[in-house]
């Protein structure tokens, strides 16, 4: 973000301060204004990134033709229904074709979508889309679990809910023992 754009939502922060009927001026509120430019400025960090920068050259040669799995990659994203959190994790697998990825690559896949507006639904299908385009392995598969403020503090309230989405692409779509193997490694808790 520029910093044109961070006083803009400076000020943004300001008149909503006072129309919420606060007063800015007051010592816990001074430097709020500041806080919530430089806070959305992390939280929207994804529209500046694209996997293609952040995975670089961490895709290696490797003869490995089984699964490999990421589990409980955890995130923090706004709905852009209500600009409230949400909040979970996610899975990730991909069959290699030849090639794996640095371990970290991932989960800052993860990060760039996750650090944008969002609908859960879009950010699985973007992270499984990323990673099939950056690797081009035989196969990927997304599955994420996450809880969402704009339904448990507003709205229908329902605190203990949380919303469970998938993607599959390649031979976690087309065959089913490989797509079975993957729900059956994410679904075990750790060793």
């Amino acid at each position: 973000m520029t910093g044109d754009n961070m006083k803009k939502i400076q000020s943004i922060t300001l008149d909503l301060l006072r129309e919420i009927g606060e007063d800015p001026d007051r010592e816990g509120l001074q430097k709020t204004p500041e806080r919530v430019a430089r806070a959305w400025n992390h939280f929207i960090k994804g529209y500046g990134e694209t996997p293609e920068e952040v995975v670089g050259d961490a895709i290696f040669e490797e003869l490995c033709d089984e699964i490999v799995i990421v589990k409980e990659i955890d995130f923090f994203s706004l709905c852009e229904h209500h600009l409230l959190p949400f909040k979970g994790c996610v899975n990730v697998g991909y069959l290699p074709d030849n090639k794996i990825i640095g371990l970290s690559k991932i989960p800052r896949i993860v990060d760039i979508y996750a650090r944008r507006l969002q609908v859960q639904e879009r950010m699985t299908q973007q992270i499984a889309d990323a990673l099939q385009q950056v690797l081009n392995p035989k196969g990927v598969a997304v599955i994420m679990e996450a809880e969402h403020l704009c339904m448990q503090m507003r709205g229908v309230e329902k605190k203990a809910s949380f919303m469970v989405t998938s993607a599959v692409r390649g031979a976690f779509e087309k065959n089913q023992k490989t797509r079975d193997e993957f729900l059956s490694i994410v679904s075990t808790g750790r060793t």
